[in-house]
Parts: C-alpha cells; structure tokens; sequence
C-alpha cells in the first residue's frame, strides 16, 4: 500500500485532500517522492512563518529537544517564560496564557471575557446588598452577562464552543446543540452592535480584523476602531482573534496594529511556533489578573520546545521583515488586479484572496500541476506564503497562477 491507500485505510476521512504528497522540503519549495517539487503558498495555511526547515528554527528546537523536551506546567522553563516576556514586549500586554492551538487559544480568551463580566457582576451585586437599597431589585439581573458577539462570515475554531462563537450557519448544521451564548452581527455595521447591545447584556465581542477563512475579507478600518470605542466606552471586553492574521502575516506583528487600536485580549497561533502546535491568548492590563489559580490550565500549553521554536520566529519578525511582507503584499495585489480571468483580490499583507472566474478548485488543481501550491477559501483562491519567500520564488509561482486564471 502506499501512502495514499494507508491514509485512505487508516486516517479519519476529515479531510479533501489534494493528490500530493510531500516529503521534504527547504524554504518555499518542497518535493513529492518523486522529486517534483512545487512552491508552497500555503505554508501549512499560514503556519510555516519562514518556511520549511529554517536553520535558526531548527536550530532553536534541537537545541531545547536536547534538554527537556516536556515539563508539567507545575514546573518553570526558561524558553516559556521568555515567549510570554518577548510577546508583551512588543505588544504592550501584560500577561500570556500558552495553549496548543488557535481554537484553544480563543477558548480563553471567551472565558476571560465571561470570567470579567462575573466579576465585575458580583462586585455589582455585593455593593448593591451591602447598601440595602432598592436599586439591586431594579436592575433585574440574575445573572452575570456571558454573551459573546462575533461577526458573521467569521471562524474561530472547531471546538463546540469556537463553532458556536463562528458566524458561519454551515459549520453549526450537524453538531447542535452547540455550547450557548454567542450572538452573531454583520461586520462593518456598528448600529447592529449597539442594537443587539442594548437588547442582551454583552461580556465580549471577538473580530477578526480580516476574515480568513471567510474568504479572506479585511474588515474596514472605521468599523474597527468604533468596535473598541464602544467597548471601551460600555466596559465590554474586545477580543481580536488573531489565530492566522498574526505573526507578522499582515505586514505587522499583529493585525490589530494596522488599525491604531489596542485589544483587551489577543489571541494566536499558527505561525507562532512556525510549524510546531502552540496557541497564545495575550491579556492587557485590564484582564492580566482575571484568571486565578486553578481558573483556567493545559497540559502541553507552553511545551519548552514549542516554545523555543516560538522565540525563534517572534524574535526575527523585526520592521524589516515586515516591509518585505508589505512590499510583496504590494507584488501580488498589482500583478494579479485586473489579470485576465480574476475579478478582485482581496486580504491584507501576505493573507491573500483570489476571486476567479474558473471555479477556485479548478485553478488550484491547474497550479498543482505546474508545480505551485495554493489554498482555497470559499470560492477563493487563498494565498498564505512564507514571510520570508525570496522574491524570484514569489514571483515565478505568481505567473504559474496568473496562466492559470486565463
């Protein structure tokens, strides 16, 4: 049997996968068994933050592996403890809670914004009482808000709580009844918000500042910036799921940061640890003290190794590198706007959408077969390359696209 009947035989039928297999690879270009090799523009959907077998990152893991590759998160280990300080300094957060993935990662972040809103609740509640007045009766609250409002068209993992907070009904259809409390909105309609605001109490609202595997959709910078003034303004906890658009992959470290505002809570993964499993939810000074000892806790979160692997990448996304992903940004959107046989492009820094007037897959397949790797999103083709892909790579596999487009 070969690889494709074992995993036929063997492997949850879970996934539609291409007919490609890969086994190894150097940078942007990786080979099949029989030495074809293709340009990845998929970096692992946007996990390989500098590509495939980087030196330094290797370098950083098989150093670590060498010491300790597990501790119980009862113990400290210096490659953690230097993520989360690295992480806060070029945020301005102040606390890090590590998990194993993006959906994990929100799974906190929604948990910090219902444990806030508790809090802040019972602190409410217990004035009222010690007072003795009659407002406690009034303000018919019998419980702490625990709502927590997402955007449709949006993707925040694949738990039953991250489909549920999802504004996808697709993605809820078979798995009811899914965990309660999300509300979905439209992105980009500040008035809904308020609306559904005034209607339900509200713990958080989560965005994506570009809808990923939406179709690959930058949310408009106004709508953003009046999401966090009126959850400033309404003590409301803002959380920016940054599972794919972070780490360098918009053009800044974080996408937020394209839009001049600073979140309540972050949350990240993919290409934190470039190509190793670990999810990050950043707190900002507000929320650092949330979650207390027992309140929250993950048995590989903050794995030495991954960790490691992480300080390799985050330490290396410096302004320079993130002109580069501008510039190539820039590449792509002029090369492929108004090519025959694309209608639009979409996205934001190297997290790029392809609407095409062949259907996405057939465009994908053609590429495969002239040696490029691309992914799909919708009824888009979707473009996550390494950060670091050389120009002259970049620009061959865009042609490869472009003849496929006609």
């Amino acid at each position: 049997m070969n690889t494709f009947e074992i995993d036929k035989e063997y492997v949850a039928g879970t996934y539609r996968r291409f007919p490609v297999e890969i086994v190894s690879g150097k940078g942007s270009v990786v080979k099949d068994p029989e030495g074809k090799e293709y340009i990845d523009l998929g970096s692992g959907i946007g996990v390989t933050a500098f590509g495939i077998a980087d030196d330094l990152w290797q370098q950083a893991v098989t150093d670590q592996i060498s010491r300790v590759q597990h501790m119980s998160n009862l113990y400290y280990t210096e490659p953690c403890a230097k993520l989360a300080q690295l992480l806060c300094g070029k945020t301005g957060m102040k606390k890090v809670f590590f998990s194993n993935s993006g959906a994990e990662a929100n799974e906190c972040a929604i948990k910090i914004a219902r444990k806030y809103a508790a809090d802040r609740w019972a602190a409410k509640k217990a004035a009222e009482a010690q007072a003795d007045v009659a407002a406690k009766a009034q303000t018919g609250e019998d419980c702490p808000p625990y709502t927590i409002v997402t955007l449709r068209n949006s993707f925040h993992g694949r738990t039953l709580t991250t489909l549920a907070a999802t504004g996808q009904d697709h993605f809820h259809e078979l798995f009811q009844p899914l965990t309660p409390g999300f509300a979905h909105v439209a992105a980009n309609d500040i008035d809904e918000l308020k609306d559904l605001a005034s209607k339900t109490p509200i713990a958080g609202v989560m965005i994506e500042c570009v809808q990923g595997e939406g179709g690959v959709i930058a949310l408009d910078r106004d709508y953003i910036r009046e999401v966090r003034e009126f959850t400033e303004e309404n003590d409301i906890i803002m959380i920016v799921d940054e599972v794919q658009t972070g780490n360098g992959r918009t053009g800044e470290l974080y996408a937020y940061m394209n839009f001049g505002i600073q979140p309540d809570v972050v949350s990240t993964a993919k290409g934190l640890a470039g190509g190793l499993p670990l999810g990050a939810t950043l707190m900002s000074e507000k929320v650092q003290n949330v979650l207390g000892f027992g309140d929250h806790g993950s048995t590989f979160g903050g794995n030495p190794v991954c960790c490691a692997a992480a300080l390799s990448i985050v330490s290396r996304i410096d302004e320079s590198l993130l002109e580069e992903v501008r510039q190539k940004s820039r590449y792509i959107f002029e090369t492929l706007e108004g090519a025959p046989g694309v209608e639009s492009v979409t996205g934001l820094g190297l997290m790029i959408g392809i609407k095409t007037v062949k259907p996405a897959a057939e465009v994908v397949g053609k590429c495969i077969e002239n040696g490029v790797l691309c992914l799909t999103a919708k009824d888009k083709v979707r473009l996550l390359p390494a950060l670091n892909i050389p120009m002259e790579v970049l620009a061959k596999a865009v042609e490869v696209i472009k003849e496929a487009c006609r």
